[in-house]
C-alpha cells in the first residue's frame, strides 16, 4: 500500500505526502504501480468525455478536449514534458552526451512544441471519434493511460541501461526483471478483453510494439533511457492505444 501510495504522489496531482527519503528501492516498487495509477487517472480523466456523449452528443469533440486537459492536469503534465525534452534531445541530431544536456535544459526547443502539439491533437480527435457508447470514453483512455505506463515498465527492464548516473530515471533503470513486464502485458490485454471488448485488445499491442521500437532506437541514439524518455514512452504508447481504438 505504501508503494501505490508513493506512486500516486511521484506520478500525480493527488496529495499524498510520504516523509521518508526516496530510495532505490521505493522508486522502483513505486514504479511497478505505475499502470494501475495510470489507469485511474485515465478513467476520472474520461468522465467529462462520457457526460458530454450522454447529454450533448453533438459536442464531441468538446468532450474530448476537457478530457484530455483533464489527464493532463491529473499528471501534473510531468510526461509531456519529458516528451517535449525527448524531442528536443534526438530532434537535435547531435551526439549522444550533448543531446542529453539539451534534454536537460529547462526550455523547450522548436522539436519539442512540436511533438507536445502532434500529440496532444492526436489524442483528441481519436477521443472524439471514438466508437462506442457514452461511457466508451472512460474505457478507453483508462486502457491507454495503462498501456502508455507498460510501456515504461519495459523501459525499465533489466537489460536497459540509464543514460544518466542520477536521477529518477537512472534510480529505476534496469530494475524490472522481465517476469513483472510479462505479467503486467497479461493484465493489461485481459482487462482489455475482459472489461470491454476483444476488439480493444489490438490497439494496446500495436502500441507497445511501437514503444519498444522507440526504446530501441532511443537507447541507440542516446545510449540508454532517462526520466524524459519514460514520459515520452508514456505519451506516444497511450497516442498510438487511442488511434487503435478509434478505428476499432
Amino acid at each position: 500500500m505504501r508503494a501505490l501510495l508513493r506512486s500516486l504522489a511521484l506520478f500525480s496531482v493527488v496529495p499524498v505526502r510520504l516523509h521518508d527519503e526516496l530510495t532505490r528501492d521505493a522508486a522502483v516498487a513505486a514504479l511497478r504501480w505505475l499502470p494501475l495509477v495510470g489507469a485511474g487517472l485515465g478513467a476520472v480523466a474520461g468522465l467529462p468525455a462520457a457526460a458530454v456523449r450522454h447529454w450533448a452528443p453533438h459536442a464531441g469533440l468538446l468532450g474530448a478536449v476537457l478530457s484530455v486537459c483533464l489527464l493532463v492536469l491529473l499528471t501534473r503534465a510531468l510526461h509531456l514534458d519529458g516528451l517535449a525534452d525527448t524531442a528536443d534531445g534526438l530532434g537535435s541530431r547531435a551526439p549522444a552526451a550533448r543531446a542529453l544536456e539539451i534534454m536537460r535544459a529547462s526550455d523547450i526547443g522548436p522539436f519539442g512544441v512540436l511533438a507536445l502539439v502532434l500529440v496532444l491533437l492526436v489524442d483528441v480527435s481519436a477521443l472524439a471519434e471514438l466508437p462506442g457508447g457514452p461511457w466508451a470514453p472512460v474505457g478507453a483512455l483508462a486502457l491507454a493511460a495503462a498501456t502508455g505506463r507498460v510501456a515504461v515498465l519495459a523501459a525499465a527492464h533489466r537489460r536497459v541501461r540509464s543514460a544518466h548516473a542520477a536521477g529518477f530515471g537512472a534510480f529505476v533503470a534496469g530494475s524490472v526483471p522481465t517476469a513483472v513486464v510479462a505479467g503486467e502485458v497479461v493484465v493489461l490485454f485481459a482487462a482489455a478483453l475482459i472489461a470491454w471488448r476483444s476488439g480493444w485488445v489490438v490497439a494496446p499491442a500495436v502500441a507497445l510494439l511501437v514503444a519498444v521500437a522507440f526504446l530501441a532506437h532511443v537507447v541507440r541514439r542516446l545510449g540508454g533511457v532517462t526520466g524524459d524518455v519514460f514520459g515520452a514512452l508514456v505519451e506516444l504508447a497511450t497516442a498510438v492505444t487511442l488511434v487503435g481504438l478509434a478505428f476499432s
